[in-house]
């Protein structure tokens, strides 16, 4: 792999970008969820979305659950593209955190930005193959940034990367298995948020970071 360029600065204005991604896809998201038709997994006869039974993919279908034209669509593919663009964008620059890029650093790298892409291609015909792509990708992404966090005693940003870890395979493994399937809807919104938090810090850290190495 010696014919990556990893980044090594980056515009400190820029890394407001990753943040009002995150920002706009819950503003967008809130949208699409009250344009929402109807129809659940649990209940396909619900009016609107459902916090505790709806999926957040059940937003980006062509048809809601319950045989409706989904007005939300439009809302929530725009969020998740503006979303993944965003931390695309924060992960490609990760690699300044780490004065050495070795192996780790660029399979970190890479697999973290083949799973952004492939989210890119989520849709009702790709759903279950672009989730078992960026599932597989994102793991080995996050268990690459993990080792790299704790090799280079980033002891604010590890400890919640562990949590994430492992709420995230928590979740791959009920949607897997089928096993606990009624409180996935739930617990997937509670993963998301967890994330949202841990990638602000990042981009946090990254931004000292950056200012430190390039005042």
């Amino acid at each position: 792999m010696n014919f990556i360029r990893m980044p090594r600065f980056v515009n400190p204005g820029r890394l407001v970008l990753p943040v009002a991604a995150m920002a706009l896809f819950i503003f967008f998201y809130i949208i699409a969820a009250l344009n929402y038709p109807g129809g659940s997994w649990n209940d396909p006869t619900h009016t609107g979305f459902s916090f505790w039974n709806n999926y957040l993919c059940d937003l980006l279908d062509s048809r809601a659950i319950n045989g409706s034209l989904n007005t939300a669509k439009v809302w929530s593919r725009t969020a998740l593209a503006i979303l993944c663009v965003g931390l695309a964008y924060l992960w490609y620059h990760l690699p300044i955190l780490f004065s050495r890029r070795g192996w780790t650093t660029k399979i970190l790298w890479v697999s973290g930005l083949l799973a952004f892409i492939s989210m890119l291609t989520l849709s009702e015909g790709t759903h279950d193959i672009s989730v078992r792509i960026a599932g597989f990708l994102g793991t080995i992404a996050l268990i690459a940034l993990l080792v790299e966090l704790v090799r280079y005693e980033y002891s604010t940003l590890y400890p919640l990367g562990i949590i994430c870890i492992l709420i995230f395979l928590v979740n791959y493994g009920i949607y897997e298995t089928g096993n606990g399937l009624r409180f996935l809807p739930v617990l997937q919104k509670f993963t998301f948020s967890l994330f949202f938090l841990w990638f602000f810090q990042i981009n946090r850290i990254l931004a000292n970071v950056n200012r430190q190495m390039h005042p």
